[in-house]
């Protein structure tokens, strides 16, 4: 499948690879001018997500000024479909425009969906790229029994399901999570989180993610909905739950408004040519 582009001046399109914790992102860059046309970005996302045909990503993240904070995120996902917010996605924009100065400070605010989220941002004593969110206050919704499993649903920004487990990587999750984010529960679709308990504030999880549709090595609103339902829960103790994913670790602050502390890097830089 191709797109054909509006004519213009340009014949390539710049891009940007980056990932948080093998979350992996194609980012376009429009702080100048828009690049891809608003109708066009969820087929653009659908073409150039395609790991054998396109680029390869979990979503393409949008840059953009925004009216309401120092940036703006739209992300599309491989379904065609947008998301309110990702917490792996906002990682690697807030890098990106750290990294090209277009935010000066290391505390500043991106538009999305879900709201305007704080950042706060720096490269740590090794030189790798780490960046603090606050997510925003989680709704909980009440639990349900699906498929026997107790279900927990909390909206981090997107809906979640939350479900424990003794051991994560026995789950079968392609086919199991897909009964539970089509499940008539849930109108318009959730995210699936399987959880295991490994430590007082340590969890491990698997997430399989709406709109990418499968499971992907690391999910930042999932991984925040999963610590702050085994805190709710009292299955974690104290302030940090450190939660492990397949991609790699994140820190999240539990409370009224919960941070997620994590790193962010850039892969390559490319142009798609037309």
């Amino acid at each position: 499948m191709t797109i054909k582009f509006p004519k213009h001046d340009l014949r390539s399109i710049a891009f940007t690879k980056l990932h948080g914790n093998g979350n992996d992102f194609i980012l376009i860059d429009e702080m100048d001018h828009v690049i891809i046309p608003d109708d066009m970005k969820a087929q653009f996302a659908v073409v150039y997500c395609d790991r054998r045909f396109g680029i390869g990503g979990d979503g393409v993240l949008f840059i953009s000024k925004s009216e309401k904070a120092d940036i703006r995120m739209k992300l599309f996902q491989p379904d065609a479909s947008e998301a309110e917010m990702c917490g792996n996605g906002i990682r690697c924009l807030a890098k990106y425009a750290f990294d090209k100065e277009y935010v000066k400070k290391k505390a500043f605010s991106v538009e999305t969906l879900a709201g305007v989220m704080q950042v706060r941002v720096g490269y740590d004593s090794e030189g790798d790229f780490m960046a603090t969110i606050d997510m925003g206050a989680a709704v909980y919704l009440e639990s349900r029994e699906i498929d026997g499993m107790t279900v927990y649903s909390v909206n981090t920004g997107v809906p979640h399901a939350v479900i424990f487990v003794g051991n994560v990587d026995g789950i079968a999750i392609d086919e199991v999570a897909p009964k539970i984010r089509h499940h008539s529960s849930f109108p318009k679709g959730t995210n699936v989180n399987f959880v295991q308990i490994t430590g007082s504030s340590e969890i491990v999880i698997r997430t399989f993610e709406r709109g990418v549709e499968g499971e992907t090595l690391s999910c930042g609103t999932g991984s925040t909905a999963s610590a702050l339902t085994a805190a709710k829960t009292g299955k974690v103790h104290g302030n940090t739950v450190h939660v492990k994913t397949v991609g790699g670790p994140l820190d999240i602050t539990v409370g009224d408004i919960p941070q997620m502390t994590g790193p962010a890097a850039t892969v390559f830089v490319g142009e798609i040519l037309y």
